[in-house]
């Protein structure tokens, strides 16, 4: 193994927190470590974690990933140069004047703040859903006085994570867009908001850095904790979403990432923010100094793997039988709300199957009309994106259902849209090994990281441009069904 830089990427996710250690001269991840962990969730609504199980995430993380870096027994600690963090976005990390954690974080997919959401979206005129941090603090102040009265500094999860680092507090403007606390056009505080919601955050929100900054170096204290030397830099780090943009190589205008996830996500840098009052599109700012346009739904792979396991049949078997259904699915249209959905903001809506004849409930019919209706939800966040004059010529797919080569062929022919699939699946690991190594080198991040193109699989999947007209007659059903059934936001979409 050469002796070139290392450079550390880590992620702190809502289950584990991945490691990846990338060598700049052969671009390539030579080590990986992983480390998983629960939430809290004693009550309904309730998705907490503390954040000191991060801490030792990434001490065991960085230890595995740097022992596998070193797989003849050598050490390499002494080659890293830069560590960067990517976050789970939105969680609420409340510390007093002392520095300590006040209550464990609420996170992302907590949802006990749907009234104070609610009531923000009146207040603002925006449409904020209960993930936003700004939401979490008002729950805070509402529901836990005491709390809100010890509260001097609020943070991220990856801005805690730097803060331990380096003993800076910070944040970046990736991360902060997650708040509903940003003014995206400018990328910085919104002071009208912070007030309304109360006058004290003004003095609790840590200052603003940009994407080229160094956050510092790491403290004696964790630098010996990690076996690493003084002088590795910090770089800012961002939100999972952006850095899994740079990790996918999603840096310039027309590559978007869409995500087969549990969850469904697309999104793309766009060199205009996009301010969407109704809240579909959500108004992130991007790890390189433009902005991450995005759009997020409740229901996409679990809906499918749903099927799956009421038929009891292996994916391989089921995804064999789905490619022998038509286009469409015989007029079948499924619903997949079956957590109610953010997108549309639907949150009561229940999963429903439309159109059955006789004949029509098989398994391999029921599964694709799963992947179909997936699909659509985000292919209508997508129409809605345009909307605002955003576009995409590419399509950068990831996701534990990105990996099912029929619903490839969905999304390609759906979106009409050329499809190119990142191999490294910790794509948000990556980007923030990626982003430390432009720092560290003083590179702009997103000129790095097309000079340092991240590894994709050989295939690019083009549309087949015959199946449009059918997909297009089942985008429209499907949107049809929703407005009937949920209302007319579908149509608003």
């Amino acid at each position: 193994m050469a002796g070139g830089a290392l450079y550390i990427g880590l992620d702190v996710g809502t289950q584990s927190t991945k490691a990846v250690v990338y060598e700049a001269d052969s671009q390539e991840v030579v080590g990986r470590g992983s480390v998983g962990y629960s939430l809290i969730s004693d009550r309904p609504g309730q998705a907490e974690q503390q954040p000191s199980i991060w801490i030792e995430a990434c001490k065991d993380s960085i230890a595995d990933a740097l022992a596998a870096a070193g797989k003849n027994g050598s050490s390499v600690a002494d080659r890293v140069k830069a560590v960067a963090v990517s976050g789970q976005q939105h969680g609420m990390v409340a510390l007093d004047e002392h520095l300590a954690v006040i209550r464990p974080a609420k996170l992302w997919c907590d949802v006990e703040s749907a009234d104070e959401a609610a009531e923000l979206s009146s207040l603002y005129g925006v449409t904020l859903v209960p993930s936003f941090t700004a939401t979490k603090l008002l729950w805070l102040k509402r529901r836990e006085p005491e709390s809100w009265a010890r509260l001097a500094h609020v943070l991220l999860p990856h801005d805690y994570i730097n803060w331990w680092l380096t003993g800076r507090l910070c944040m970046e403007a990736s991360d902060a867009s997650g708040t509903g606390l940003l003014d995206t056009s400018a990328r910085g505080w919104d002071q009208g908001r912070v007030e309304q919601l109360d006058a004290k955050l003004a003095s609790c929100l840590p200052e603003l850095i940009g994407p080229q900054e160094v956050v510092g170096t790491l403290r004696p204290e964790v630098a010996a904790q990690l076996g690493l030397g003084l002088g590795v830099q910090v770089a800012p780090g961002g939100g999972d979403n952006a850095m899994s943009a740079l990790g996918a190589g999603a840096v310039r205008e027309g590559s978007w990432v869409l995500s087969l996830g549990t969850s469904g996500t697309l999104f793309g840098p766009s060199n205009k923010a996009v301010l969407d009052p109704t809240g579909t599109v959500c108004p992130f700012c991007d790890a390189t100094g433009v902005w991450l346009p995005l759009l997020c739904t409740l229901n996409c792979a679990a809906v499918a793997e749903e099927v799956r396991h009421s038929f009891g049949l292996s994916q391989q078997a089921i995804t064999a039988a789905a490619a022998n259904e038509p286009t469409g699915c015989s007029g079948v249209t499924m619903l997949p709300y079956l957590v109610g959905e953010r997108t549309p903001n639907w949150p009561q809506a229940t999963g429903a199957v439309l159109g059955l004849r006789p004949g029509l409930m098989r398994p391999g019919l029921l599964y694709r009309a799963a992947m179909e209706g997936a699909t659509f939800g985000l292919l209508a966040g997508m129409q809605r994106m345009q909307h605002f004059g955003v576009a995409a010529t590419e399509l950068l797919v990831v996701g534990g259902g990105s990996r099912n080569k029929l619903w490839r062929h969905i999304v390609a022919d759906a979106f009409q849209l050329p499809l190119r699939f990142p191999a490294e699946p910790e794509a948000a690991a990556l980007g923030a090994a990626l982003q430390a190594a432009a720092v560290h080198t003083g590179t702009p991040v997103a000129e790095y990281v097309l000079a340092h193109p991240p590894p994709m699989e050989a295939e690019v999947l083009q549309p087949a441009h015959q199946t449009a007209p059918a997909y297009r007659e089942a985008f429209e059903r499907h949107q049809h069904w929703g407005a009937c059934l949920y209302g007319g936001a579908a149509a608003d979409l």
